[in-house]
């Protein structure tokens, strides 16, 4: 497999090699999405939290409705918000209603509030749901 790493601020973080794994957390009625990347040691290399229309499952697999905006936070706290752009792109091209574009801002808005507070509880969250499938796998 080929490795896959991503640039924040100079700083380069390996998301994705040989032995990593990802956790996926859809939580209903939310509008955001969060993957938990762990490297082969089994520690957080970064959340990346997708911004969303909604989240649901169908036939047990769980999918998301994109909204383009994302958040990165590193293990150091560090946050950054990404993809402006597409979120700016898609309301001129019409891909989004204004209501789906105020939507998204808000929920990230709301999000980086809660992370600048240590109050976004699904990042803690991660990391015990990992333990609990890797138990199950055993």
């Amino acid at each position: 497999m080929e490795s896959v790493t991503k640039k924040y601020n100079q700083q380069a973080v390996c998301i994705l090699d040989d032995g990593y794994m990802w956790l996926h957390q859809y939580p209903l009625h939310k509008n955001h999405s969060i993957t938990t990347m762990f490297n082969a040691d089994g520690d957080i290399v970064q959340w990346y939290i997708d911004i969303c229309l909604e989240n649901g499952i169908d036939n047990n697999a769980p999918w998301m409705d994109d909204l383009f905006l994302d958040i990165i936070v590193l293990p150091s706290k560090e946050v950054f918000l990404l993809d402006e752009d597409e979120l700016e792109e898609a309301l001129r091209e019409r891909a989004i209603s204004k209501e789906q574009y105020d939507l998204a801002w808000k929920e990230a808005s709301d999000i980086l509030e809660q992370l600048k507070q240590d109050q976004f509880r699904l990042l803690a969250l991660a990391e015990q749901q990992k333990k609990e499938l890797e138990k199950k796998l055993k």
